[in-house]
This record gives structure tokens, sequence and C-alpha cells, in this order.
């Protein structure tokens, strides 16, 4: 069966000071931190492109794992929305030739932004279980750095710069189990790109956030024949502190178990699922972990993992 094997990430060391952007727009600490939840957002340098992103992340799962040879992986996908100059070729053929892989591998990308590890970690899944492939990295990076507007007061104060890149193939330490996912295209003028500058309607996504994912949690745990009480965490995705708080609120008496990390990286679109759990799951005891993207799209899915 293929898993997950392993999760390394890069964040780069630069980026804003929030408190100096909140001092801008005239919010304080109570809010930076209690609704964004976010003191410190990493930023990718000038020079650096979204493939860059991918590859340094990339070459710390390989440094973390020297039994992985670069030349065995056969399947190689890069979730982003933001790749490369105007987004042609494809980043993951770019990610392919930086990183030295065999031309023998199959490389595209996932266009999907904060569900995107969800549908990511089971399209590659099933891409090499029906391609009876060995080894695959699954790679997100999407640098909004790129399109945020730095006077948008809605968008500037959320979202940070990140890469993941997850090692999935057989014998993992993490295997996948039941899995939900749902698209609501009506929602789509909510988050979008024009003219090169995204946008957000902040209260609808909110709105949309607290709507769609305590029930879709809900209704995975049920169709899984599980409760809350047998899973040990929560990893669902940044988007922001008083988004990760509402959800957790719906969830009884177990609202601890909503991990809650995101002071030093920001809202990390399609890493922020992979950071938690690269940061918190690999040595923890934990023995079943639900996860939970939603966003752009609009998008969600969420899913049960679980250490045999």
């Amino acid at each position: 069966m293929i898993g997950i094997k392993s999760i390394a990430s890069y964040v780069p060391a630069s980026g804003l000071d929030n408190y100096a952007q909140g001092a801008k727009f005239e919010k304080d600490e109570e809010f930076i931190l209690g609704k964004i939840g976010s003191a410190f957002l990493p930023r990718k340098d000038a020079a650096q492109e979204t493939s860059d992103l991918c590859v340094e992340a990339a070459n710390a799962l390989f440094a973390n794992n020297p039994q992985l040879d670069r030349q065995s992986i056969d399947v190689l996908i890069v979730v982003t929305q933001n790749g490369d100059e105007e987004g042609l070729p494809h980043t993951s053929a770019i990610v392919q030739d930086k990183l030295g892989l065999s031309t023998n591998v199959a490389a595209f990308d996932i266009s999907l932004g904060c569900s995107g590890y969800v549908y990511g970690i089971y399209a590659i899944k099933g891409f090499m279980e029906a391609a009876g492939l060995k080894n695959g990295l699954l790679i997100t990076a999407d640098p909004y750095s790129k399109i945020v507007d730095p006077q948008d007061r809605n968008t500037t104060m959320l979202f940070g710069d990140a890469a993941t890149a997850t090692w999935m193939g057989e014998d993992a330490v993490w295997q996948l189990d039941k899995a939900k996912f749902g698209t609501d295209g009506s929602g789509a003028p909510h988050l979008k790109v024009t003219d090169g500058v995204f946008y957000m309607n902040g209260r609808q996504v909110f709105n949309f956030a607290l709507l769609k994912v305590p029930a879709h949690l809900h209704e995975l745990l049920d169709e899984s024949g599980l409760t809350s009480r047998d899973v040990d965490a929560f990893c669902i995705h940044q988007g922001s502190a008083a988004i990760v708080d509402a959800v957790a609120r719906r969830f009884e008496n177990e609202p601890e178990k909503f991990i809650k990390d995101m002071v030093e990286t920001g809202n990390t679109v399609s890493s922020s699922i992979p950071l938690l759990l690269e940061k918190h799951m690999f040595d923890s005891s934990w023995k079943r972990v639900a996860i939970s993207g939603f966003g752009v799209g609009l998008s969600w899915g969420s899913a049960i993992i679980h250490r045999p």
C-alpha cells in the first residue's frame, strides 16, 4: 500500500513583520494573533521562482532520507496555482530538471490551492498504484507573494511563502484511509486573481469554512465508523487563527485536538497541512489523524490517515 513515508519543508528565513503591517492598518496585537494568527510572514527572495522553493524542499527530503535515491523517483507532482513565470511549461517539468531526476519520471502539476495537499496525496497514491510505481514525490509550493497587493489589508497580513515535499511509497509509516471531496464553483468570485492581483472576500470565505468544514469532518468520521474521540489530532488548513478556532469550537469538548501553528508561517496555502504533519505528527504518539483543506474553487477535501 502506498502511503506517506516522510515530509520535509522549506520556509524562507526572510519575510514581513506582521506587527509592522498591523500598525500600518491600525490593527493591534490582539487582532494580529487572535484573528490572523501570524506575527511573521516568510517571503521568498525576489530572484527565487516557485520551482526554486520546490527544489529546496525536495533537497531537504533527500537529505533527511539518504536511502532515497533521486533516480528512483517514478512520479513527481507539484501542487501550485502560482507556477514559474507565466505558468507554461508546467512547474513540475522545471523541477524535474533542477533536481536531476530521471527523464523516465512522470511529472505534472495540480492547480489547486488550500485543498491541494489532500487532493494531491490521493491523486499520487492512485496514480502510483494504477501504474505499479514505487516512489513518488508530492511537492506543494504556492508563493502568494507573487499576487498579493501589499496595500490590501484583507490579504497582505495573511499569507506566507513555503514549500513542502512528501515522499510517497510502499511500507509507509502513515497510510491513507477514507477521504471525501467537494467543489462549489459558484463561490469562485470570492477567491480569484484579476490582472495578476489576488482578491479575497474574507467574510464569505470565513462563512464557507465554518459552514462546510465541521460538517464535512463529521460526515467523514461517521462514514469511517469513527467519532472525534478516535482521532488523536485534527490538522486542518491554517487559513487564519479565527478559522481554525471557529471550526474547533464545532467539535464539542475536544477543540484542543485542532492543531494551530502558524505564528511564524502565516497561511501557506497548499503547504499548511504538510507543515503541520511534518512538525507534529512523525515524532508523536498519534495513531490516527484527520486532515482537511479548503479554499480557492471553492474546493474542499478531508481525509483520515493512520499509523498501522
